[in-house]
C-alpha cells in the first residue's frame, strides 16, 4: 500500500495546519481568483467588442489576459480544494498536469511580454513603417509562435522528468513543481539537466534580454525627441515595463526559493515567495492597463457611466420607494453611451 501511494501520489508538504483560520483564508483566495477571471475576462470583452481597439497592441494584451485567465485556472481551483482539505495527496496524472499549465503560463507571460515590447519597438523607432510590419499575419504569426515553442519544450522536458524513477514523493510546494520531483530522483540524469539547461537558455534568457534591448532602443530614440513625443511614449510603454518589472521579480522570487533549504525560511514568507509569480501578475495586469491605457479607460469609463445611467433610469421609472409614484410628467433622461 505504500509503494502504491509513493509511486502514484505526490504529498504537497507545505499546507500548514492554521485551524479555522483556513475558512477566512478560502474566502480570501475565492475573491482572490473571482476578481482575477472578472477582470481579465472584461478586459478580453472590451478589446473584442470595441473595433477602435482591434490593433496590435489590443490584441496582445487580450492574449495576455487569456494567459492569465489560463494559469489562474490551472493553480486555484486544487488549491482552494487543499485549503479545506486536511491531505494533500496529488496522484501523478494531476501533479503533471498542473506543472505543464503553470509552467505554460509563466513561459507564454514572458513570450508574450517580448512580442509586446517588440511591438512597441517597431511604433517607436520606425513608426513609418509600422502598419507594414505589424500585419494581421505578422501578428497572428508571433502570437503562434509565442504558445508553441514554451509548450514543445515543456513537453519534451515534462516527459522526461515523468520517467524518471523516485525514492520519495514530498514536494515542498503548495502546487507541484518540475524541481521538486528531479530532486525526489533516484539517479542523476545528464540528458534532463543538458535538456533544462539549454530551454532554460532559449526560453527564458533569449526573451529577457530581448526585452531589455527592445526598451533600450526605445530609451535612445526617444531622448532626442521633445517632452510631448516623450510623454506620449511613456504613457503607451509604461504598463508594458510594469509587467515585465512585476513578473520579473515574482518569477525570480521563486526560482531563488527553490535552490533553498526550505527547512532553514519561514513556511508563511515561503509559501507567499512561492505564489507571487501566480497571483500578483493576473492581479495587477488588467488594472495597470485598464487604468493606464487612454483608449482602453475611456471605454471602462463608459461603460461604469452607462450601468449607472440605467440603474439611475430603473430608479426613475419604478419610483421612489414607500409606495408614492414618480412624477410621470417629468422628462426621463436617456442612457448617453
Amino acid at each position: 500500500m505504500e509503494n502504491s501511494t509513493l509511486s502514484f501520489y505526490f504529498d504537497l508538504t507545505m499546507f500548514m495546519d492554521i485551524g479555522h483560520l483556513r475558512y477566512p483564508a478560502f474566502v480570501f483566495c475565492l475573491l482572490l481568483y473571482s476578481f482575477i477571471v472578472s477582470a481579465n475576462l472584461a478586459m478580453i470583452l472590451i478589446i473584442l467588442q470595441e473595433s477602435t481597439l482591434h490593433e496590435p497592441m489590443y490584441i496582445f494584451i487580450a492574449f495576455l489576459s487569456a494567459n492569465s485567465l489560463y494559469g489562474s485556472t490551472g493553480f486555484f481551483p486544487r488549491f482552494l480544494m487543499d485549503l479545506l482539505s486536511d491531505t494533500h495527496l496529488i496522484s501523478r496524472p494531476a501533479c503533471f498536469t498542473q506543472i505543464y499549465v503553470i509552467y505554460t503560463y509563466t513561459f507564454y507571460e514572458l513570450t508574450f511580454l517580448s512580442i509586446m515590447a517588440y511591438d512597441r519597438y517597431v511604433a517607436v523607432c520606425h513608426p513609418l513603417h509600422y502598419h507594414r510590419k505589424m500585419t494581421p499575419k505578422t501578428v497572428y504569426t508571433l502570437v503562434f509562435f509565442a504558445w508553441i515553442c514554451p509548450a514543445c519544450y515543456l513537453t519534451v522536458s515534462i516527459t522526461l522528468s515523468a520517467r524518471l524513477p523516485l525514492c520519495g514523493n514530498k514536494i515542498q510546494k503548495v502546487y507541484c513543481a518540475i524541481w521538486n520531483i528531479i530532486k525526489s530522483s533516484c539517479i542523476t540524469n545528464a540528458v534532463n539537466n543538458i535538456v533544462a539547461m539549454l530551454g532554460a537558455i532559449f526560453i527564458a534568457f533569449f526573451p529577457f534580454g530581448f526585452i531589455l534591448y527592445t526598451y533600450l532602443r526605445i530609451v535612445v530614440a526617444c531622448w532626442k525627441k521633445s517632452s510631448e513625443v516623450r510623454g506620449k511614449v511613456l504613457q503607451s510603454c509604461l504598463p508594458h515595463v510594469i509587467s515585465f518589472v512585476v513578473y520579473s521579480i515574482t518569477s525570480f522570487s521563486d526560482t531563488a526559493l527553490s535552490r533553498q533549504n526550505l527547512d532553514e525560511i519561514n513556511p508563511f514568507v515561503a509559501v507567499i515567495l512561492s505564489l507571487e509569480f501566480v497571483i500578483i501578475p493576473p492581479v495587477l495586469n488588467p488594472v495597470v492597463y485598464g487604468l493606464k491605457l487612454p483608449e482602453i479607460r475611456r471605454h471602462v469609463v463608459k461603460i461604469l457611466c452607462l450601468k449607472h445611467k440605467i440603474s439611475a433610469l430603473a430608479n426613475t421609472c419604478c419610483g421612489p420607494p414607500g409606495g408614492r409614484p414618480a412624477n410621470t410628467q417629468s422628462k426621463i433622461p436617456e442612457p448617453q453611451i
